[in-house]
């Protein structure tokens, strides 16, 4: 597949390919940051590894989580023994990178992120080299996701007796590795200039009343049909606002049974991709929760097209005995059947070089486990949390009793194109408004690439 960077992601990911240097690439809602991460994995001569804090972060990346790549324990790991943890064919992984990606860092503590840097300097055995050496590029909005907070009180203690913040830029090791942070400017899901400076103050916590005003003036009206899809503050609305849906269908349910391969329930754990137990009806409104890895259709100019991406919203209109699923997507019939979603884990394989004669260790990836189901679920209502990096024509927004996590409103409003497809169940209030002050600190040096070469510079590393 062919990806086409703008301007400023194809500066952002010429300069992270031509240097050494520590990188961390942020940006609003709808700025790219997926696709340049992407690109970078597809084309970059670097040997790499690929990871994210989560187990489903991880798949939806083609990598792995950090505990598994690193083998590290559950828990605070300030005191742990990190080398002690780690197994031969670990260490024989993290010697062969040049470059660690890793997505979702803003979910990342800053313990964690102590561990990963020497857990690489044990590995490699560089223990006076930030990362043992290794290029550490980091993808992710703190504005959006944090970490999650120890529920151990003495956890909780330790880390604040430890770092200025849990946030993963707070971390120790920056005192020592120059960090450089870009913002991705260009948004490609809104067009509307004013609706993004209303975005862009709430993301940062600026936003006026008369802003919020905007908003619910826009959105303080009936949807125009039942499928808007609605997006909510937890599962027990999602949940039952799709039971409701489906109920309402008279047609005979169809169940599909996911099918795992020896050892997938181990190996994928509590991070199932999909549910075990798919139940559809023709009329359910569906989300593809995949990105299409079928025969995709040729293009005209010879390439190959997905049909879908992950986050698509179509309707079933067949259920036939072949077992696949018939859905409408604008108009269009669309076939789906089973996808397979694979857990990896890193493998060290010798590669020649022709050119140069030489022969260098690369990483390859291995499948462990396979899990199959329709990437298909009802989509009636989905949680705030699940529409993360999902983009709607229609959205109505159910805050319920309100925001309850920094970033939450942010994430709900910025998945609709414009304002005229925003919805409200309620009005929007200030204290929806929930940003964390330690990542407008942090924030505040992030810089913009340009489509000029990009000076190396540490001259906005945060406080200690």
């Amino acid at each position: 597949m062919i990806i086409n960077l703008s301007d400023e992601q194809q500066s952002l990911f010429e300069y992270i390919e031509q240097s050494e240097n520590h990188v961390f690439v942020t940006g609003r809602a709808g700025t790219g940051k997926s696709t340049l991460l992407s690109h970078l994995t597809a084309n970059t001569e670097k040997s790499f590894a690929v990871c994210a804090p989560t187990g489903v972060a991880a798949l939806n990346v083609g990598g792995v989580t950090i505990h598994s790549l690193f083998t590290f324990p559950f828990g605070i790991l300030g005191q742990v023994d990190i080398g002690r943890h780690m197994s031969r064919r670990t260490r024989e992984v993290l010697r062969a990178i040049d470059m660690l990606v890793i997505d979702e860092v803003s979910m990342v503590s800053a313990d964690m992120m102590d561990a990963i840097d020497r857990a690489l300097r044990i590995a490699r055995g560089k223990r006076g080299l930030p990362f043992g050496g290794v290029q550490v590029v980091m993808f992710g909005d703190p504005y959006q996701l944090a970490p999650v907070t120890p529920s151990d009180p003495q956890e909780r203690a330790y880390m604040a007796e430890n770092y200025q913040s849990m946030w993963f830029f707070d971390a120790h090791v920056w005192r020592d590795a120059g960090l450089e942070r870009f913002e991705l400017s260009e948004i490609f899901r809104q067009s509307d200039e004013h609706f993004k400076e209303i975005l862009n103050a709430i993301r940062d916590g600026s936003v006026t009343q008369e802003m919020l005003g905007e908003l619910n003036e826009h959105g303080n009206r009936p949807v125009p049909h039942n499928d808007v899809i609605r997006l909510a503050t937890i599962n027990e609305t999602v949940n039952s606002v799709n039971r409701a849906r489906m109920n309402l269908i008279t047609n005979q349910p169809k169940i599909f049974h996911a099918t795992y391969s020896e050892g997938a329930e181990k190996a994928f754990g509590r991070a199932l991709p999909a549910e075990t137990q798919l139940e559809l009806k023709i009329g359910a409104q569906v989300m593809f929760i995949k990105n299409d890895d079928g025969s995709m259709q040729k293009s005209t100019d010879g390439g190959r097209v997905r049909r879908w991406v992950n986050g698509t919203i179509g309707h079933v209109i067949d259920l036939p005995k072949s077992g696949l699923v018939v859905v409408d997507v604008d108009g269009e019939e669309i076939e789906v059947g089973p996808s397979v979603w694979e857990k990896v884990r890193y493998e060290v394989e010798e590669d020649f070089d022709e050119e140069t004669g030489k022969t260098k260790e690369i990483l390859v990836p291995i499948t462990l486990a396979e899990f199959k189901q329709i990437p298909l679920r009802l989509a009636w209502a989905v949680t705030i949390h699940k529409s993360q990096g999902q983009t709607y024509d229609e959205v109505q927004i159910d805050m319920g009793r309100g925001a309850f996590s920094p970033g939450q409103t942010y994430v709900a409003l910025s998945r609709v194109r414009s304002l005229d497809g925003l919805y409200l169940t309620r009005p929007i209030v200030m204290r929806d408004v929930m940003v964390d002050q330690d990542v407008v600190r942090f924030m505040s040096g992030a810089k913009r690439p340009d489509t000029e070469p990009l000076a190396t510079s540490s001259e906005h590393l945060p406080p200690f």
